[in-house]
């Protein structure tokens, strides 16, 4: 029997989701081998393992910190786990056990956020650089949700390509039930879901939305998430530009955003750079028309679930929107498609793969 230790720090934020599902799956798929599961205390109980073992702990140690250099290494090796799965890539580099490290996405070192500081941020990334690299290095065997993140591990970081481990992530299955209505000031709307920096490319979303209010004047964009300085930043753009019929309601209930899934003529998603894109999955989970950037790894994902369009070009992401809610054929035919390609990826899956390759490093 082994001891396997997960950081868990991040469980309970967007990124936690691959966190939650995982954890899930692997209670089901692992009773031999004991699993510590790392959290803070804030998300004691968070989590609550049915299983019995798998056992929480609690380390208030933050990312991306001198502390999590020295004191976080101090803990993990105060747990004597035979294997650490660290579910980010920020981990203490001087820890010598054996470690698995997923790699959501390499975004970090491809963008800058103008919300943020920029000598900050351009030494957050030089310093970033040389810790993936390191990582890399120190880590036995590293997880990727994408063929586009590991191709791009092999060539920005010189990554032997069998370290590089490729497992698909999924979406949450879609349970549409007490659905509560969103007063919205307009009856026919498109939607995004998710953060606004910079990469998602929410500014040139709304120069598609205004060129479409021309053929549909009474059209809406609704633009839910959380209201940070990002979002305020979208926001002062498009009341400088006098932009019409965009809408803002902030972070909302589960079912408040079910019911805008469920009446939205098509998702939009205009992001530049993405690890796998879950945002898409999930609107296809609702039956909702995906009309998607063709960056990076979307494509992959989607495959031909969605309908396509050159991010950094504003006519052209209008007219690919308009294409698709202008013809009910069309919409029906990418609901049908994207009900199929959210079946194509299973969260079981995943913890199988990942529970195959926690044991094949053990063995090593």
């Amino acid at each position: 029997m082994a001891k396997i230790a997960i950081d868990a720090r991040i469980i309970n934020s967007s990124t936690g989701t691959y966190i939650q599902e995982l954890l899930r799956e692997l209670e089901l798929v692992d009773d031999i081998n004991e699993y510590i599961v790392i959290v803070p205390s804030k998300d004691k109980t968070f989590y609550t393992p049915q299983n019995p073992n798998f056992t929480i702990v609690t380390c208030d140690v933050k990312l991306y910190s001198l502390a999590e250099q020295l004191e976080f290494r101090r803990f993990l090796n105060s747990l004597h786990a035979d294997l650490v799965h660290f579910c980010l890539p920020q981990q203490p580099l001087l820890y010598r056990g054996k470690r698995v490290t997923t790699f959501h996405d390499l975004i970090l070192l491809n963008t800058y956020n103008s919300d943020k500081n920029w000598l900050m941020y351009r030494f957050k990334q030089l310093v970033g650089q040389y810790a993936f690299r390191k990582i890399t290095q120190l880590s036995d065997a590293i997880i990727v949700p994408t063929d586009y993140v590991q191709q791009e591990m092999l060539a920005k970081l010189g990554v032997p390509k069998d370290k590089v481990h490729l497992i698909y992530e999924a979406s949450l299955a879609i349970e549409i039930k007490d659905l509560i209505e969103v007063k919205i000031p307009f009856k026919q709307f498109i939607m995004y879901v998710g953060k606004e920096s910079d990469y998602k490319n929410i500014k040139r979303l709304g120069d598609a939305h205004q060129l479409l209010l021309e053929k549909y004047p009474d059209l809406g964009l609704v633009l839910v998430g959380a209201k940070n300085k990002a979002t305020l930043n979208t926001e002062a753009y498009f009341k400088e530009k006098n932009y019409k019929n965009i809408f803002f309601p902030g972070r909302i209930s589960n079912p408040e955003r079910d019911w805008l899934f469920t009446q939205a003529k098509a998702y939009v998603f205009p992001s530049l750079m993405e690890g796998f894109g879950l945002p898409g999955l999930e609107a296809m989970g609702y039956g909702t028309p995906v009309v998607s950037s063709n960056a990076t790894c979307l494509p992959e994902v989607y495959e031909d679930a969605a309908y396509y369009f050159d991010p950094t070009n504003v006519n052209e992401m209008a007219e690919a929107i308009d294409t698709v809610i202008s013809d009910p054929e069309l919409q029906k035919r990418l609901s049908a498609k994207g009900f199929e390609q959210v079946k194509k990826f299973s969260w079981k899956k995943m913890a199988i793969e990942t529970h195959a390759l926690y044991i094949k490093v053990l063995d090593q």
